[in-house]
């Protein structure tokens, strides 16, 4: 039937809504349907991916390579620790030539007490090598300490405690977040060399 009015037929409903309902129903019902896979197959990877919460988060490196490459290179006595304990653990190691005006050794270690000390030298200027590798750190007044027969003059910042050496053509630092007596087990057990 016809309505001569609006030029429209009358009597059968538009179903256009309806249909676009039940599309709209389909799309959240396969929206649903993909997360509970997609949760699914995450479970999974989780439960047969290995993850060991007791596992030592450490991951320990040999350095002797860089070390006998540094003392080769450098044009000062590079530090290396001798006699320590497999307690403590190399995790990190740097050697910079590219400027021979300020070459840079970095030798890192976790301490038995799982604290961090690092072994830093360099040939550059030394107030500012010192204020950058340990963070800002300053004397403590004209308190030295003694350890592998050197006088090491001591430093404390925020974040690190220091002993430091200026010698003749070489600063060197031991610092970390340990004790005064872990930075002066490393700062014995230290020997330079050059020219391995």
């Amino acid at each position: 039937m016809r309505d001569p009015a609006v030029g429209a037929w009358r009597g059968m409903g538009d179903d256009r809504g309806v249909a676009a309902d039940k599309r709209g129903n389909k799309t959240v019902r396969d929206l649903v349907l993909s997360l509970m896979v997609l949760s699914v197959v995450v479970a999974v990877i989780y439960i047969f991916v290995p993850h060991d919460s007791k596992a030592d988060p450490v991951k320990p490196i040999t350095y002797s390579v860089e070390l006998g490459q540094a003392r080769r290179d450098a044009p000062f006595k590079v530090a290396g620790p001798e006699g320590l304990s497999a307690q403590w653990r190399a995790t990190s190691v740097t050697y910079n030539g590219a400027d021979p005006h300020k070459v840079s050794w970095h030798l890192g270690f976790v301490d038995p007490e799982q604290q961090y000390v690092a072994i830093e030298q360099s040939n550059g200027p030394a107030d500012p090598f010192i204020a950058e590798v340990t963070l800002g750190a300053h004397r403590d007044g004209s308190r030295t300490v003694t350890a592998g027969g050197q006088v090491w003059e001591r430093w404390t910042g925020k974040r690190y405690t220091a002993l430091v050496r200026k010698d003749q053509g070489a600063t060197t630092i031991v610092l970390g977040t340990g004790p005064d007596s872990q930075l002066t087990q490393m700062a014995a057990a230290l020997r330079e060399r050059s020219g391995q």
